[in-house]
């Protein structure tokens, strides 16, 4: 692991659990990484406003990846590097769809611009939400009111995982990959953002753009579906150890699950 020179970390599910705070083992752990030299970074499906209270705590020093590779921001000078909202006309359908969803079932919806999150009604699992991100939501009376501009990404939340899995299906069916990127953060989120747009589209341009490295001289951590494309991406990579299975599958190695400090323990092991 000695050609290592950048480590990509996912948040939720990754060095944040429960707690939504980061373990100190896991900030020990990051720190002895820092010290060999490597760069560290984060890759979330979250708000840069959200994604920069982790970056801070763990101390990262690489620019921030948030809304899953549609946002990427350098928090030392606030330079915008990379931003690539969805097409205002996408979101306006996707929109129709998830109000048709929502006449039937507990389907909430989040819009986003300019790292604001716009929504409807506040619901319980939206107030979760909002406590989970620490950032605030705005109420507005019809959301559609807003796409006169193009959002940084839709999401569609229910506490119906079953619901969700079906409708990305649905979805998936509907519009292909040169239309929109559609994923899974966890069970009860859809999310969506602008055609290939996803965390490895990002984690590459960083590595390779801003970085001048290579993908091999890249490790980079994940849990969920969102980070397929990352961990794909990744010289080396590392899955949770309660990620699904597709997510293990392509990985290069499996830690222990975000409870238990995985990331921690695969720095031990590694680096």
């Amino acid at each position: 692991m000695n050609n290592i020179k950048v480590l990509i970390l996912d948040i939720d599910g990754t060095i944040s659990g429960k707690s939504n705070h980061v373990n100190p083992r896991v900030k020990s752990a990051i720190e002895r990484v820092k010290s060999r030299g490597i760069k560290v970074g984060l890759a979330t499906g979250r708000m840069y406003s959200s994604a920069l209270i982790f970056h801070q705590e763990i101390e990262a020093n690489l620019p921030i990846i948030a809304y899953n590779g549609a946002w990427i921001q350098n928090p030392e000078d606030s330079q915008m590097l990379l931003h690539k909202p969805v097409h205002k006309d996408i979101a306006q359908k996707l929109l129709t769809y998830f109000k048709e969803k929502q006449r039937n079932n507990n389907v909430e919806i989040h819009l986003y611009f300019d790292d604001k999150l716009y929504v409807e009604n506040i619901t319980k699992n939206t107030e979760y939400y909002v406590s989970r991100s620490r950032t605030p939501a705005h109420l507005v009376e019809d959301l559609s009111n807003l796409l006169k501009d193009n959002p940084t990404k839709i999401l569609a939340s229910s506490l119906d995982s079953n619901l969700i899995s079906a409708m990305l299906t649905e979805l998936k069916n509907i519009y292909d990959d040169e239309e929109i990127f559609l994923t899974q953060s966890n069970p009860i989120y859809l999310e969506a953002t602008d055609t290939g747009v996803n965390k490895g589209m990002a984690v590459q341009y960083l590595t390779e753009k801003v970085l001048g490295f290579s993908r091999e001289e890249v490790m980079a951590i994940g849990d969920n579906f969102n980070d397929l494309t990352m961990l794909k991406y990744a010289g080396f990579s590392v899955a949770m150890g309660d990620a699904p299975q597709q997510v293990k599958d392509i990985a290069s190695t499996v830690t222990l699950d975000v409870e238990n400090d995985g990331v921690a323990d695969i720095i031990d092991r590694l680096l």
